[in-house]
Order: structure tokens, then C-alpha cells, then sequence
């Protein structure tokens, strides 16, 4: 009986091993974001898929800007609602994680989340909203290797790029351009707050129709404001990126994550 334990248990670490080895072999190189900017993401594509399942025309609004020309209330604003700890962890909020494993543990399921900005990049750029625990392993050490490659300011300005802002809206000028009839430079605190406070569920929470639940998390994110700086600019700024030269809005066809 207890030899036939023991190869269970065995078995068990072998299949875990080898899933922990394979989520590292097939990782991404995440070294070309030191300087280029990405095309696409696997959100976009899937997001595109899903339109097409449908029978809808995919919906791209996306306009790429470096890090100086987005307000720096906005990335205040950002930080506050989606990483206060941005400055104190290499990617992942082990804290946070902890509390969010002891949840998920006493309710039998993986319900609760603890992203930080870098794993939400690295989800937004190269995953799926899953809670897959392998993909949860994948979104760990990729953040790892972000933070390990990368400068938090380039991190930032990567996921204020990419990250969804409503059906077919990705990024903050795109936001801005949508909702204020402005660029990202020109957001002001209130702005900025509200639409940091949509990020949380940027297909439910509209910034141009404001919900209760939404002027809520606002308000609270104007609060806690002051106390949060954002990174400092890197010294040379990030290529351009390829949709910098058509207009803001353009349609996306699918590239099937």
C-alpha cells in the first residue's frame, strides 16, 4: 500500500515536472520589446476570432505613443487602480499571490486575481484569459522575464499600449481619442481616474456611460493619486510603431491566436 502511494505521488511530481518544463521550453523571447514595438497581440487576435465567430468585421482602434506623450495623471491613475506595488516587486506581487492562492484554495477553484502590470502584459501579449493553472505558470515567468529585460518605464508604456479600453479599443491614446476627443498627453486627473477605473472590465465598464460602480472606483482612484509617481522616461525612446502613421482608427483582420 504504501509502495503504491508512493509511486502515485511520484507520478504526480513527474507529470508536474514536465509540464513545469514544457511552459518553460515553449516561453516567448520577450528581448525584441526592448526595441520594437509589437504588431498584434493575443488578446487582439482573440478578440478578432471571437467577432468572426459572430459574423462580424473584426475591430481594431488602436494608435501607438511612447511613454512622454501619455499624462502622467493617467499613469498615476493606472498604477493606483491596477499595481500600487509596481516599484516594490520584479513582476510578480508575491503578497498578493499568496492571498489570492489561499482564496482560491478555501473555494475549490481559481476565481481570484492578483496580476501585476507585468503579468497582465504578459497575458495581454502572448496568452489567454484562462484560468488554466499551466497558463498561470507561463504568466509567471514571463512577467519574470520582462522585468529581467526590461525598465519599468518601457513595461508601462508596453501595457498602456496594448491593453483593451472597450469593444475594439486598445490603448490609452486610442481611449483618449475615444472618449475625451484628445490625445493621451491631455488627460487631466478626473479623466485620467475614470478610465484607469474601467481597466478592471473594460467591456462592462464604458467611460462615455459612467456606471455607478464605475464613478465609485473614480472617485476612490482620484483619492490615492498623490501618492504614486510614475516611472521616470527611459533615455532613449522606443521605435515607432507601425500603426504610428494611419489614423487612429484601423480594422484589424484575424491572426488566430
Amino acid at each position: 500500500m504504501i509502495r503504491k502511494a508512493f509511486q502515485i505521488v511520484a507520478g504526480i511530481g513527474a507529470v508536474g515536472f514536465g509540464l513545469l518544463c514544457y511552459a518553460y521550453l515553449t516561453l516567448p523571447d520577450v528581448r525584441p520589446l526592448i526595441t520594437e514595438n509589437p504588431s498584434t497581440t493575443a488578446f487582439i487576435r482573440l478578440r478578432a476570432d471571437e467577432a468572426i465567430e459572430r459574423g462580424e468585421k473584426p475591430r481594431r482602434v488602436q494608435r501607438w505613443v511612447g511613454y512622454r506623450h501619455v499624462s502622467s495623471d493617467l499613469k498615476r491613475a493606472v498604477l493606483v487602480a491596477e499595481d500600487d506595488a509596481f516599484f516594490q516587486h520584479e513582476g510578480v506581487d508575491l503578497a498578493q499571490l499568496q492571498e489570492s492562492l489561499e482564496i482560491d484554495w478555501a473555494k475549490g477553484k481559481f476565481t481570484r486575481g492578483a496580476s501585476t502590470i507585468t503579468q497582465q502584459l504578459a497575458k495581454n501579449l502572448y496568452l489567454s484569459p484562462s484560468k488554466n493553472p499551466l497558463r498561470k505558470v507561463r504568466e509567471l515567468i514571463i512577467a519574470r522575464r520582462l522585468e529581467a529585460e526590461l525598465k519599468k518605464a518601457r513595461i508601462l508604456e508596453l501595457y498602456l499600449n496594448v491593453i483593451e479600453w472597450g469593444e475594439g479599443i486598445y490603448g490609452a491614446e486610442a481611449a483618449a481619442q475615444t472618449y475625451f476627443h484628445e490625445p493621451a498627453a491631455d488627460l487631466d486627473p478626473v479623466e485620467s481616474a475614470l478610465l484607469a477605473g474601467a481597466i478592471v472590465n473594460p467591456r462592462l465598464l464604458n467611460p462615455a456611460h459612467p456606471t455607478r460602480r464605475l464613478l465609485a472606483r473614480q472617485q476612490l482612484i482620484l483619492r490615492r493619486m498623490g501618492g504614486v509617481s510614475p516611472p521616470s522616461p527611459e533615455p532613449a525612446p522606443a521605435l515607432p510603431h507601425p500603426a504610428d502613421d494611419v489614423p487612429p482608427q484601423t480594422e484589424a483582420t484575424s491572426n488566430s491566436n
